[in-house]
């Protein structure tokens, strides 16, 4: 009597398991979901990579995965890639909201906030207030070209010795990011730089690892003493960095003569009154989002390029023929002579495609129903980009698999950027620190190439050219020879 209870029991609740199980209809396609897990099982939470590629060969270009009970959709190669983030920019423009990384922000600042007039207004005064700074115009180039001096004198103390360049370039960005938001910079070894640097790099470490995943697919775990407690540890520890520097600009600034980021957020605070949207806690978590754009995106991307620059002599040599011949007569150069160096902005975009930096961009979500490649797509729905298939998609390079700066080169020998090229994703979402990243890795790339020649050092054995997964890609820890030019 009991045995075929229970049986039927064990049927119903089969049945029911199976039935949440299913994907919608016409939800793109994807692994069998296990009830309660999704498909957590398919994926290597320490580096997913080559799971979303192994499955979009299976699922093709659209496909789906649940991350616990959570659907996402995985947007492969270029046509799915343009339809989502430029033609139907807006229907995908949105932040899923229930995240760990939402958790770090509060649902604040200009990259994580949801879509709406808030973040419009914010990004939009990001934007205008970077550029009236000179963002590519010399004001800025000049803070620039002032932090290339320490890194240039840090290197001639290493004339034919091996040294690390990760903190030389980590420090460097992270200086030129504060000189733009605080208008201040750091001293290599001050400690005050010292801490930022570690709260950013620990906190995307955490972002983009297996930690996070599990908080955003499995809640109960979210108020244990697990490691994802560091990152909201060292949130708290920048935010209070943060508001020092906000009081001293307020104690200094002059009213209508803006020396840095704060200051014009602190005018604007004035103008708008009581506008809400608008806080003194908005401004903090702006500069944290401006650092976290414009930080560790530039140093892995010069790191991953003098990597490179080692390995293929052939490209670095080549790159110091024509910074020669186009810089002869002149101290230094500047943002302008790029339109004169097809070869060298070539291999700096190379560099930019092969080190892959943000390969899943930041995580959107629809804002509205919708359809992608002719599925239907639910208002809600997480989108995951996968920027290594686009940047390395067959049929879209002419070497996708290989360093060659013959990527973007025409036959002539001219520069030309293909429409595949993305490496900060695309449309109103598109990264705000792309710009300014694009500055400094010109200038500094050219101006350490005329001065410096780098070797990889004899007795370093094969280089690894496999980067270290996490909220950006970062080049193994590697050393590399310094020797001063014989021109100079």
């Amino acid at each position: 009597m009991f045995i075929p209870l229970i049986l039927l029991w064990l049927c119903v609740c089969l049945i029911i398991l199976q039935l949440k199980s299913r994907r919608p209809n016409n939800f793109p396609p994807g692994p069998p979901i296990i009830y309660g897990l999704g498909n957590l099982l398919h994926l290597n939470l320490q580096n997913p990579l080559k799971d979303f590629e192994r499955l979009s060969k299976s699922y093709g270009n659209v496909y789906s995965l649940y991350l616990g009970a959570k659907p996402a959709v995985v947007i492969n190669g270029l046509e799915a890639m343009k339809e989502a983030m430029v033609i139907k920019a807006k229907d995908f423009a949105g932040r899923p909201q229930d995240m760990f990384v939402n958790e770090i922000t509060d649902r604040k600042g200009v990259i994580l906030a949801d879509y709406g007039s808030s973040w419009r207004d914010h990004r939009r005064f990001a934007l205008m207030t970077l550029r009236n700074f000179g963002l590519g115009k010399e004001s800025m180039e000049q803070r620039i070209k002032q932090e290339i001096q320490y890194i240039i004198r840090t290197l001639e103390r290493s004339i034919g010795k091996t040294m690390s360049p990760q903190v030389i370039f980590h420090n460097t960005a992270s200086n030129i990011i504060c000189q733009v938001l605080f208008g201040t910079r750091f001293e290599h070894d001050d400690e005050i730089i010292k801490v930022i640097v570690r709260c950013f790099t620990e906190i995307t470490k955490i972002a983009n690892g297996p930690w996070a995943m599990l908080y955003d697919s499995l809640p109960f775990i979210r108020n244990l003493p697990l490691p994802f407690c560091k990152a909201l540890n060292n949130t708290q520890t920048y935010l209070s960095l943060a508001k020092g520097f906000v009081t001293e600009h307020k104690k200094s600034r002059v009213s209508g003569e803006p020396r840095d980021f704060v200051d014009c957020y602190l005018d604007e605070l004035e103008k708008r009154g009581n506008d809400t949207s608008f806080s003194e806690e908005q401004l903090m978590r702006n500069t944290f989002d401006l650092y976290l754009a414009g930080t560790d995106t530039t140093s892995n991307t010069l790191l991953t390029g003098f990597l490179y620059l080692m390995n293929y002599p052939h490209i670095q040599e080549r790159c110091q023929q024509e910074i020669d011949e186009v810089l002869e007569g002149k101290d230094q150069p500047s943002y302008e002579d790029r339109d004169d160096m097809p070869y060298v902005q070539a291999v700096i975009h190379e560099v930019q495609r092969v080190a892959n930096t943000v390969p899943l961009s930041v995580f959107h979500c629809t804002t509205k129903d919708t359809k992608l490649m002719g599925y239907s797509i639910p208002k809600g729905t997480m989108i995951i980009q996968n920027l290594t298939s686009v940047l390395k998609e067959e049929g879209q390079w002419k070497f996708p698999h290989e360093f060659n700066p013959g990527n973007f080169l025409n036959e002539q020998g001219e520069f030309v950027k293909p429409e595949a090229f993305m490496p900060f994703s695309a449309g109103p979402r598109m990264c705000l620190g792309e710009s300014l990243a694009r500055i400094e890795l010109f200038l500094i790339m050219v101006t350490l190439l005329r001065r410096f020649k780098f070797t990889w050092p004899e007795d370093a054995g094969e280089p690894d050219f496999t980067p270290v997964y996490g909220a950006t890609l970062t080049p193994k820890p590697y050393r590399m020879k310094v020797q001063l030019r014989a021109e100079q």
